[in-house]
């Protein structure tokens, strides 16, 4: 089994910053993409940012040059870095990886959320 756990959500003035973590644990034979994804109340989940494991990264448009990505391979982590925020990225925040548990396929597994409230 696979669990991936995020901190560092919470309260924040627009235009403050906040860091979120993911670590994922548990059987872990090799992991390829991880990402950040959004729900906002009312609204679909989103992609935010993705990294490869190789370390290339994909932002949405509207993160784009606030929000920064990034792991660490050796501790199974992902980061996402978060300046200038503004209200519309209040969310929750979900963490997800393509993990293989063993030599084979991958699979998608999600953390629980963490949210994120940037008051104006």
């Amino acid at each position: 089994q696979v669990q991936l756990v995020e901190s560092g959500g919470g309260l924040v003035q627009a235009g403050g910053s906040l860091r979120l973590s993911c670590a994922a644990s548990g059987s872990i034979f090799s992991i390829n993409a991880m990402g950040w994804y959004r729900q906002a109340p009312g609204k679909q989940r989103e992609l935010v940012a993705v990294i490869a494991s190789g370390g290339s990264t994909n932002y949405a448009d509207s993160v784009k040059g606030r929000f920064t990505i990034s792991r660490d391979n050796a501790k199974n982590t992902v980061y996402l870095q978060m300046n200038s925020l503004k209200a519309e990225d209040t969310a929750v925040y979900y963490c997800n990886a393509r993990v293989a548990p063993r030599l084979g396929s991958f699979y998608t597994y999600w953390g629980q959320g963490t949210q994120v409230t940037v008051s104006s």
